[in-house]
């Protein structure tokens, strides 16, 4: 047979456009608009990074919570440094430029700065959708655009991100995961366009939706993502965490699996995710530690952790996931601030050394630890009661004797230990800012929330005390506030605050700390303890005149000698945030460690 030769050329004018070519084209554009924005991210935060590797503080916990065996029990104190005013004009006119993205709208939980970048980000996929693209002719840009997040998704959701690394310490996790919640949208609205507009071609086509396999996949792995998505919402995560959780890691799963079956283009795009996830892994086992822990229940709301042999390997500010195993719960873990500083900065040494934690009862899993802990403290006790008992019937005494004995027994027993072991994972987070670079610092919290700014007020005048500003802080006052519902919250904590605060007023100190508690319930004050310069008032609080205090240097504050009594003079009354009258009452304590009075005022509001 004569050969027909070669097939005939179709004219360029009379060719469709090629949209797959286009597509890529806009996928590539997408990876490099948003890896570009990314650099630059890591770029103005290379200064932060390098100030933090020079002082150590960088890649302390890369791989975990560890003990220093070689790490000195006791450290000398150190000379103070004259303190040196770090920055200038500039850094104060770059503070205050960049102070106005802090701002937070009422209700929105975003600040300024969070809402441009995410604006900027939907503003990005949304023009890689509908750019030289017929969307109902050409349905796949917006699932081609949906694929090429998936990168960014696992990138930001993952705890053990490099990008944590890289961005300098405080960007951990929990502050990433803002953007891989909304990449996670811009997911769900590119496949929910390609979804549509393919079902109503189909429509219009009159052609079946389920069948063919490539149809049944796509349906199947749009279901899978809703999931996904319904089960992320914030009533959810709220209320059904372990729920979430647990759908999350199977959902996205199944969903790599049926969106590999739908389209070959997506496997491209899963293997850098897989990737980051795979890191993630890796480095969670190396954080990974399993330690013995003692449980010590203050009461029915608060449990204090001291994990043992734990001596470096985080920074103030931090966090941990905890997983106790007794109790029943075995499989769940959950993240908990450190409270304290690590050994060699740390003022509190009512704790023991190591990694100390503050639970409150805020769940079931919480509630059922401190249940745990009660019930066989009571059980302990019982037991010792039943050996103190039986010595008793050995030793002929009087009941006054008797009696006096076991006061005397109850007066000096240490607190009520439970051992348990425990798995740490971490740390992770922390503190975006080094307060050693400003003269004033607020700490605000309220309730449990004093673990996180009870560290950070720890490392801060260990720092500027105990290590004698070897780091050349100029933190010269600290303004500790704590919000509280009831008196008796203020014993969860108050040996460290205690310890913290009596450093803060010794002799070798040129630091101004003030602690300010306010108890926003109506109840009868307890028995407060005599922390230094300490003042408890029963009132809500104001942040403006709390910062307005801070900002405003004190007068007449000095005394005579060292040795002398302070004396501050006291308004019989004040007035609150509402404008009625408050009646002030003020107990003075005589006790002092050798620096000056002890003062704890109480202000009642009727």
């Amino acid at each position: 047979m004569s050969s027909a030769g070669a097939p005939p050329v179709v004219p360029t004018q009379f060719l469709g456009p090629n949209y797959a070519e286009t597509d890529l084209k806009y996928q590539h554009k997408f990876t490099i608009a948003w890896a570009s924005i990314l650099g630059f991210f890591l770029l103005i935060s290379f200064p932060r990074l390098y100030a933090s590797t020079r002082s150590g503080i960088a890649f302390k916990g890369f791989f975990g919570i560890s003990e220093s065996w070689d790490a000195k029990q006791y450290h000398a104190l150190s000379v103070s440094r004259k303190t040196a005013r770090k920055g200038g004009r500039i850094e104060a006119i770059l503070n205050k430029a960049s102070s106005m993205l802090w701002w937070t709208l009422p209700g929105a939980g975003v600040n300024v700065g969070q809402l441009l970048f995410l604006g900027g980000y939907i503003a990005l996929v949304v023009s890689c959708i509908v750019v030289d693209a017929s969307l109902v002719k050409n349905a796949n840009r917006a699932g081609r655009i949906a694929l090429a997040q998936l990168p960014i998704v696992f990138l930001f959701a993952t705890k053990n991100s490099a990008l944590s690394l890289l961005l300098g310490p405080g960007n951990g996790y929990e502050k990433l995961n803002l953007v891989h919640k909304w990449a996670g949208r811009g997911i769900f609205l590119g496949c929910v366009i390609h979804g549509s507009l393919w079902i109503k071609n189909h429509l219009d086509t009159e052609t079946p939706i389920l069948g063919q396999d490539k149809e049944t996949t796509g349906i199947a792995a749009f279901a899978l993502l809703c999931i996904i998505v319904l089960t992320s919402v914030l009533p959810v995560r709220r209320w059904f965490y372990g729920a979430f959780y647990n759908l999350h890691i199977v959902s996205f799963v199944a969903f790599f699996i049926t969106v590999c079956y739908h389209t070959p283009e997506a496997v491209p795009w899963i293997f850098p995710a897989l990737a980051f996830y795979g890191l993630d892994i890796l480095l969670r086992m190396l954080r990974l530690r399993i330690k013995d822990a003692l449980l010590i229940p203050c009461d029915k709301q608060m449990t204090l952790i001291h994990v043992q042999d734990c001596t470096d390997g985080w920074t103030a500010g931090q966090h941990i996931r905890l997983r106790v195993f007794s109790s029943g719960r075995v499989l769940e873990s959950h993240p908990f601030s450190l409270l304290t500083a690590p050994p060699e900065t740390t003022c509190v040494t009512a704790f023991p050394q190591g990694v100390n934690l503050g639970v409150r009862v805020m769940g079931d899993w919480t509630k059922a630890l401190n249940d745990y802990a009660t019930q066989t403290v009571e059980v302990l006790r019982k037991q010792e009661d039943e050996a103190c008992l039986d010595e008793k019937k050995q030793v002929a005494m009087t009941s006054v004797e008797l009696a006096g004995a076991s006061k005397r027994a109850a007066f000096n027993a240490p607190p009520p230990e439970v051992p348990v072991q425990v798995m740490i994972d971490g740390p992770y987070g922390g503190c975006s800012i080094d307060l050693g670079r400003y003269e004033n610092v607020l700490l605000f919290a309220g309730g449990a929330g004093a673990t996180f700014t009870l560290g950070l007020l720890d490392d801060i005048v260990g720092r500027c005390v105990k290590l004698g500003r070897r780091n050349g802080e100029v933190t010269k006052r600290i303004e500790f506030a704590w919000c509280i519902r009831s008196f008796g919250a203020i014993d969860w904590f108050a040996p460290a605050l205690m310890d913290i605060a009596t450093m803060a007023a010794s002799a070798s100190s040129d630091l101004s700390l003030h602690i300010s508690v306010y108890v926003t319930c109506l109840c009868n004050p307890e028995a407060v303890p005599p922390i230094p310069n300490c003042d408890v008032t029963i009132v809500r609080p104001s942040i403006y005149r709390v910062l307005v205090d801070l900002v405003t240097p004190p007068t007449g504050l000095a005394s005579s000698s060292d040795n002398d009594i302070q004396e501050i003079p006291r308004l019989p009354s004040e007035t609150a945030d509402n404008g009625r009258s408050v009646m002030v009452a003020t107990q003075t304590s005589s006790a002092t460690d050798g620096k000056g009075e002890t003062e704890v005022d109480v202000v009642f509001d009727p």
